[in-house]
């Protein structure tokens, strides 16, 4: 790489999935990103939107190996497509000189949801348990549903409610359960038990396991996302999810099931300051030390997303962790473009 070039005149790639049209069309202007240019450019830094998709691999290719570094916001499923082909394309990148976030080995840590196993002891995790393969799920699954109370299945990658069930035991019968997928649009459905065993099956070919947690009473209470730049609170963001909970009698569809809008907060938010001590003081630094991932190689923009917990002895409220989102954190709060700027910064200053 051109060290000279990386120091006077930085540049960057904010990569997102899109078609030839998008791809032909995309400015930072007119990009849902262009708050993220406006915060890379103040700070002196130069971006220029990238569209990926697999049809004009070859001339992304190009592109990202001209640049110092790259801001990804890919999903790991979007309209049945997945990063099977782009994962090993960042790291060709990587392995040539820009440097990547987040990088796919980074995410295969951190971003999927076996992380809610690797970390359950950190303090926001607890009855979380991993099943290898299709034997041993549909082994230990039913004694532990029947023991336990409802629980939450979730496929170890994907996005946006996919392969996340909420599954309770039946009285008066150990061969049917009830679920509820958490996609939006969902309906309850009772089933056989090895019906939705066999339903499950696929995901451990696409993630090579499967996560089961304990099911959250407190979930109407909505979820808690704290964005993080770095190692840093970038803000919060509070939403009355729906996802897991039965839709009202007028129906999925309905604006009575419809969640919440996800309300923005930024990282000095009084409400949330236990969470932000949390997360910066023990949590992020214990997950790093977990899962083996340096400070320079944490995403510039990560989010973890709570659920509220049994209040503990003295009424305070408890967190339990639910998610981890690296692949592609959006929307984010007012604050969080100049904060990922900065690291962005600091990471083309520290690659050099």
């Amino acid at each position: 790489m051109d060290t000279e070039h990386s120091s006077l005149h930085p540049t960057v790639a904010i990569l997102s999935r899109g078609d030839a049209s998008a791809r032909r069309d995309a400015t930072s202007q007119n990009s849902r990103f262009v708050r993220v240019f406006e915060a890379l450019s103040a700070v002196g830094i130069e971006a220029c939107p990238v569209v990926y998709d697999e049809a004009f691999a070859d001339a992304v290719r190009k592109e990202l190996l001209a640049v110092d570094g790259v801001l990804v916001w890919v999903d790991p499923i979007h309209q049945g497509k997945t990063r099977g082909a782009l994962d090993p394309l960042l790291r060709e990148i990587a392995a040539q000189g820009p440097w990547v976030s987040a990088h796919p080995d980074v995410i295969l840590k951190m971003g999927v949801k076996e992380v809610l196993y690797r970390t359950r002891r950190l303090g926001w995790g607890g009855d979380t348990h991993r099943y290898d393969s299709a034997d041993a799920f549909r082994t230990e699954f039913p004694s532990r549903l029947r023991a336990g109370g409802p629980r939450v299945i979730k496929q170890n990658r994907g996005n946006g409610g996919q392969g996340v069930w909420k599954v309770e035991a039946l009285p008066d019968t150990d061969t049917k359960v009830r679920v509820l997928h958490a996609q939006r649009g969902s309906r309850s459905e009772e089933i056989l038990l090895d019906a939705f065993i066999a339903r499950c099956e696929p995901y451990f070919g696409w993630g090579g396991c499967i996560i089961d947690q304990a099911f959250q009473l407190r979930l109407p209470e909505g979820m808690i996302r704290c964005y993080m730049s770095g190692t840093n609170v970038a803000g919060f963001g509070h939403q009355l999810i729906k996802a897991l909970i039965p839709p009202p009698p007028e129906g999925p569809d309905s604006p009575e099931a419809q969640p919440g809008p996800r309300i923005m907060h930024g990282p000095d938010a009084p409400s949330f300051q236990s969470l932000r001590r949390s997360m910066e003081d023990r949590w992020t630094p214990q997950l790093m030390e977990t899962l083996g991932i340096d400070g320079a190689s944490l995403p510039v923009i990560w989010d973890a997303d709570f659920l509220y917990g049994p209040r503990d002895a003295a009424g305070a409220d408890t967190y339990v962790l639910c998610e981890i989102n690296a692949s592609s954190c959006f929307a984010i709060p007012d604050e969080a473009p100049a904060a990922i700027a900065r690291s962005v910064k600091d990471r083309i200053l520290q690659n050099q």
